[in-house]
């Protein structure tokens, strides 16, 4: 079964404790950081927690500055969570998630 897909805005606080020496004088998000946001988001979409199996595919495009506000793009596809990361126009991190069984839409 495939579910509609969602946009919604993700941003990452100055303050995060994550961006603590990652990197003094220039911080990035770090992208597990990202990843997380990403899965919150995509469970308040759903209204539902997901329960992740493993990630099957994610690359890094470019750094998320803290403060910034980016876009999340998210398609669920039968047992797949699918999803784009952007900033500016500019792609951010893409790839997808395998849900555990029983947890498609």
């Amino acid at each position: 079964m495939t579910t509609a897909g969602h946009s919604i805005a993700l941003a990452i606080p100055v303050e995060h404790p994550a961006l603590a020496g990652h990197f003094p004088g220039a911080p990035v998000a770090p992208g597990v950081l990202v990843l997380d946001l990403v899965v919150s988001a995509a469970e308040s979409w759903l209204a539902r927690p997901l329960a992740l199996r493993r990630i099957t595919q994610v690359k890094f495009y470019a750094p998320l500055p803290p403060g910034a506000q980016a876009t999340a793009h998210l398609r669920l596809d039968d047992a797949r969570l699918r999803f784009r990361v952007e900033h500016v126009g500019s792609l951010i991190a893409d790839g997808s998630f395998a849900l555990a069984a029983g947890t498609d839409a």
